[in-house]
């Protein structure tokens, strides 16, 4: 029987500070390279967006949230 390797956290979230108005980039690595990712807010998925843009290069996947304002904390 094959079993696949769990796909883990290499490094995982940290803390951004930006200034409202501004733009902040999230950044986590993947132990796995293209590993579909997802975004939440708490329970609520996120979605590309002009407020949200997502990348994915190899193992390292990131968040950029634009126009940042006090309920994105």
């Amino acid at each position: 029987i094959f079993s696949e390797t769990p796909v883990l956290f290499k490094q995982e979230l940290q803390n951004e500070e930006a200034k409202e108005g501004k733009q902040v980039r999230l950044t986590c690595e993947l132990s796995k390279p293209g590993t579909p990712v997802k975004w939440m807010k708490g329970d609520t998925v996120l979605y590309a967006s002009e407020k949200y843009e997502f990348k994915q290069q190899g193992t390292v996947a990131e968040l950029i949230i634009r126009d940042v304002k006090s309920v994105d904390a």
